[in-house]
């Protein structure tokens, strides 16, 4: 099992709310103290007022507490869109799940006690696992965002893996964008996300990865051998369907009348897409930084010829 330190990048900072002194020696009892800093707490009151001036990463919360109970010391953080992040986790006697009323439940995840170390640490686990890529998640395309995007790629690169990884960013988007609103803005983005995602799952080969890293900047990663073939789908398709997110007399003109960053009055042609591959085959990167440096230039490169393109480094 992957040591929760790896999941989330420094020992984890946990609050234990329990009267339970049996209880709480167990939980404490099944991860090495290098990877977990704990907090133990008798009473709801104090913990919440704790937690909101030194959040954790988790907290843990047996539902009986003097004072605040957990399901009322989780709902009040979870409530508050600064603490919402805080992964919670609420245990409840079995005996106690009839008389537990789900809609006042604000937790990621729910422990029924007794139960075993093998679960405990299975279901503590896939808690902030699902925390942590519900944070990260693209709020808008659900896709992936950086930290999945660097520990993906960084495991790719560490474990050997051949893989190529492509950046795509769609030219002309934030003209659109002004041109005609947020909302037509994103739904070319959410066009371009689906787009990607199809093609890159119709190759059925491993590693696959999409990801967003934010505005019109998408990630993703294939076996070197089946790239070019996705990016020469990406680029015919999206050539064919970006035409259709114009009016018609923008689309009949092939351009929009909009303005540059200093305030300019220009035509910008119709949206089209640059992809920089950076394949990473016999070791020849070690670190995120590297591959992402070499693909920053190659991205100058695709985006300097104009219309839709992919530049592939080709180099030994």
């Amino acid at each position: 099992m992957q040591k929760l330190s790896e999941i989330i990048g420094h020992p984890l900072q946990i609050f234990l709310l329990a009267q339970d002194e049996e209880l709480a020696a167990f939980l404490q009892s099944l991860w090495p103290s290098d990877q977990i800093r704990w907090t133990v707490f008798s009473d709801g009151q104090t913990a919440l007022e704790q937690a909101f001036n030194e959040p954790p990463d988790m907290v843990i919360a047996e539902q009986f507490l003097p004072g605040l109970n957990g399901i009322d010391v989780l709902r009040m953080l979870k409530d508050e869109n600064v603490y919402r992040q805080i992964c919670a986790i609420l245990a409840v006697k079995g005996e106690d799940l009839p008389n537990l009323q789900t809609a006042d439940l604000r937790v990621d995840e729910l422990i029924i006690l007794p139960t075993t170390a093998n679960t405990l640490l299975i279901r503590v686990e896939l808690a902030l696992r699902r925390t942590l890529t519900t944070l990260d998640a693209n709020p808008l395309t659900r896709l992936p965002g950086n930290t999945s995007i660097i520990n993906t790629i960084q495991r790719l690169l560490s474990s050997g893996t051949h893989f190529a990884m492509a950046h795509a960013d769609m030219d002309n988007f934030k003209p659109y964008n002004d041109k005609y609103g947020f909302s037509r803005g994103d739904e070319m983005l959410l066009m371009t996300a689906r787009l990607i995602l199809n093609t890159v799952n119709a190759q059925q080969s491993e590693p696959a990865f999409v990801g967003h890293i934010g505005g019109d900047d998408f990630v993703f990663i294939l076996p070197p051998d089946v790239m070019e073939k996705a990016c020469k789908r990406i680029v015919s398709d999206f050539d064919a369907i970006a035409p259709s997110f114009y009016d018609p007399e923008d689309r009949a003109r092939g351009s929009i009348l909009s303005y540059d960053r200093q305030g300019h009055a220009l035509n910008f042609p119709i949206m089209s897409i640059s992809i920089a591959v950076t394949p990473n085959i016999d070791a020849r990167y070690t670190h995120y930084a590297q591959i992402s440096h070499v693909a920053g230039q190659l991205k100058k490169l695709a985006k300097a010829t104009p219309g839709s393109t992919y530049v592939i480094d080709r180099r030994d």
